[in-house]
């Protein structure tokens, strides 16, 4: 019985898996060969198209990995949720790869390559299971797999000061929300005696539970995924983060780790603190603590930092900063609305973010390779001198703003339609 559990657990977590093959391929193939490491770019970008048909093949399956004899749930939740969630990283990491090949920074350090796709393949790993998450125990280490990778990458081309010191600031921003985020977690266990999202769920409907512990536990476990999704007041590292690493890294940074962020708040959010959806598909808070009112709180001063900040920059990565942490706050409109209706205007935002944030970041980087340098005064007469890269980094930043007729307003359009029908908007 046991090894038929583990069959069945293991089964469902073969993408998972196979991201665990192929980053013990890439670093021991950079061991062997090093002296000619040109192929190992095309390893990992087999290795990435073979997780992404692996997710495809898990989706509308529904089913929980590695669960207690005691519990009907397990620690790793897979749905079409989930799934979704993971292509976008997958297509990010297929992007990031490409994006790469033509990064002068990273052709710069070809020399230690290897390295380099082995920790965004640890990065990928850790988003991986963050998304798939039902345990807190597995939300803290994925998170710290995520974030230990994403770390080094931040630093990894060491070609200026500002490298380092971006990698550092990271590595001290990020151990002190993930501290909290543990005491949080620990807050949590202390009270229910379990980690598993499922039996807290029912074990918070207790009207005799304790509620600041819950709502104090809930704000510091916040606390530790507002850090990796940029919101306010945890977005402080991002513009120094995102000017200092590597474009390819800011990149994927942008993307990839907003979204597994995202889809490990809504799920903790959906799976802990909701009771029910109703016949409108709203869902029904269980009556512990005001997620609500938070989120709401949170969306605008991150909306409203992220966009005015923005006015004043000078360097157009830290500018695209900015424009992330204000879009994390437009996302967070989608999940203060607590309805089905409000998820799918996150899926589809964040399919059109994709495209356009990493646009943005490709023309960048097109740019930096040409003129040397990211300074938008430096951006003077581009449209004479390179009509096509000028064009393009127009239509990708209208994009961002959300104007019409571009794919940005499609992706906002969706997000107050969700709030209008919800009352939220009058």
């Amino acid at each position: 019985m046991a090894n038929t559990n583990l069959y069945q657990s293991l089964n469902l977590i073969v993408p998972e898996i196979v991201l665990t093959v192929v980053l013990l391929v890439l670093v021991l193939t950079d061991l062997i060969f090093h002296k000619d490491k040109k192929f190992i770019p095309y390893v990992a970008l087999v290795g990435i198209l073979i997780t992404g048909y692996f997710v495809l093949n898990q989706f509308g399956e529904k089913g929980f990995a590695f669960q207690p004899a005691l519990y009907t749930y397990g620690m790793v939740a897979v749905d079409s949720f989930g799934v979704f969630f993971k292509m976008i990283v997958v297509v990010a990491t297929i992007f990031i790869i490409f994006f790469s090949f033509g990064s002068e920074e990273i052709i710069k350090i070809k020399n230690r390559i290897g390295e380099y796709y082995a920790l965004i393949f640890g990065m990928v790993l850790g988003m991986f299971f963050m998304i798939s998450a039902s345990d807190l125990i597995l939300i803290y280490l994925s998170m710290e797999l995520m974030s230990l990778s994403s770390y080094v990458l931040s630093g990894f081309t060491k070609l200026r000061e500002r490298n380092s010191e971006a990698a550092l600031k990271y590595l001290l921003y990020g151990a002190i929300s993930s501290g909290l985020m543990l005491f949080g977690i620990s807050l949590i266990y202390g009270l229910t005696g379990s980690t598993n999202l499922y039996v807290i769920n029912s074990l918070i409907q207790n009207p005799h539970i304790n509620l600041f512990t819950i709502a104090f536990a809930s704000i510091l476990i916040f606390t530790g995924i507002g850090y990796k999704i940029s919101s306010a007041p945890f977005h402080f590292w991002t513009p120094d983060v995102y000017e200092g690493a590597p474009i390819t890294i800011t990149a994927f940074l942008s993307v990839a780790s907003k979204a597994a962020g995202f889809a490990l708040l809504i799920r903790f959010i959906r799976t802990t603190f909701i009771s029910y959806a109703d016949a409108n598909g709203m869902w029904q808070l269980i009556n512990v603590f005001d997620w609500k009112t938070l989120l709401i709180a949170v969306s605008i001063l991150t909306m409203t930092l992220g966009n005015f900040s923005a006015l004043w920059q000078n360097n157009m990565k830290r500018m695209l900063a900015y424009s992330s942490i204000a879009h994390a706050g437009y996302l967070l409109l989608g999940l203060v609305v607590l309805s089905n209706q409000g998820l799918l205007a996150i899926l589809i935002y964040f399919s059109v973010y994709l495209v356009m944030n990493l646009g943005a970041f490709l023309v960048v980087m097109l740019i930096a390779n040409k003129i040397g340098s990211e300074d938008i005064h430096d951006y003077n007469g581009l449209g004479i001198t390179s009509p096509f890269l000028g064009v393009s980094l127009a239509i990708f930043l209208v994009s961002l703003t959300g104007l019409p007729p571009t794919a940005g307003f499609i992706g906002k359009l969706y997000l107050f339609i969700a709030l209008v029908d919800a009352k939220m908007i009058a």
